[in-house]
């Protein structure tokens, strides 16, 4: 039995992959402070002899008596929307501090008891792209300044924390960048584009788009997400790695909100409403041949068919 610290364990990500490695057969130390998530995602495992949980902020120091083998740091505001309470835009300087300071904490703990690292980095390191889709070689279209950049350059900066204590303290890390993702426990005041227009759907409000709804993107059921994740930090030829995370079956927005409409037999209007936020990608598709030969990792579940198992999370979960 590994003991396995989850950084992030509450939110959407972090409590699905805290419930794949209790199930795998490991012990779970999930520290989350709950700014952006939610303790209802984490509260079945409570019960759970293998689970501790630890309310705690990771940019301050953490100290723990038992030996960790692993650590997974995704503990960051990651929601986009300007509207949502939780998003990155709400709470940018404790953005910018858990994906650097954070970082940096979380590696010095894995470092004195020579755990194993993996750094949830994002897509949002290419920016908007001038290349696609996506190789982990492509070094982005970022602005430093914009809006956005309190993730985007944070991530980046993470992810060169990572890279140098992997490089000049020969810690076992990892970094994953995660592609667009959804699935179960996603939470309804992020207001990611999916879970939104299916909330929109089952209240029979207008679905909104901002823009034109030509921009794309594809989505990666949270299952297969995981997946991906556990095989990076698991996987001894990944020490030192960088590896996009996500699907390549690229849908524009409209055609996800049409998708949505139907599979909840929903009567709601498809609406236009404001333009594109600034420095909105209009295009993002991974290119995983490296995850692929690396991990033997690709998607498995289809989006009809993971579009359907969140639907009906949202119905047992908001009635």
């Amino acid at each position: 039995m590994q003991t396995i610290l989850v950084a992030g364990g509450s939110g959407f990500i972090g409590s699905n992959l805290c419930e794949n490695l209790l199930k795998r057969g490991n012990k779970i130390i999930c520290v989350d402070n709950f700014l952006t998530s939610t303790h209802r995602n984490i509260a079945s495992f409570e019960g759970n002899p293998s689970f501790t949980f630890i309310k705690h902020d990771i940019t301050r120091p953490l100290s723990l008596k038992e030996k960790i083998d692993a650590i997974y740091h995704l503990a960051s505001a990651a929601s986009p929307n300007h509207h949502s309470r939780i998003s990155y835009h709400a709470y940018p300087k404790e953005t910018m501090l858990a994906n650097t300071s954070g970082t940096f904490l979380l590696l010095g703990l894995a470092q004195k008891n020579k755990a194993k690292f993996l750094f949830a980095s994002s897509s949002e390191v290419y920016g908007d792209p001038l290349e696609h889709p996506q190789k982990e070689d492509y070094r982005g279209n970022t602005s430093t300044t914009g809006p956005r950049s309190v993730y985007d350059e944070s991530k980046r900066f993470g992810e060169t924390i990572t890279a140098y204590f992997n490089r000049e303290k020969n810690l076992d890390t990892r970094i994953a960048r995660i592609f667009n993702t959804y699935g179960p426990k996603m939470i309804k005041e992020d207001m990611r584009m999916i879970i939104t227009f299916i909330t929109q759907a089952l209240e029979g409000v207008p679905i909104t788009i901002f823009g034109d709804g030509k921009q794309t993107r594809p989505l990666c059921f949270i299952d297969d997400l995981v997946d991906g994740l556990v095989r990076l930090m698991e996987s001894p030829q990944a020490k030192g790695e960088v590896v996009n995370l996500g699907s390549t079956d690229e849908h524009t927005v409209l055609e996800y909100a049409e998708i949505v409409k139907r599979l909840t037999n929903s009567k709601s209007e498809i609406i236009f409403s404001e333009k594109l936020p600034q420095d909105d990608p209009t295009k993002r598709r991974p290119d995983i041949e490296k995850a692929n030969k690396l991990l033997s990792w690709e998607p498995k579940v289809s989006l009809e068919e993971g579009l359907k198992k969140t639907i009906e999370y949202i119905r047992s979960h908001n009635s």
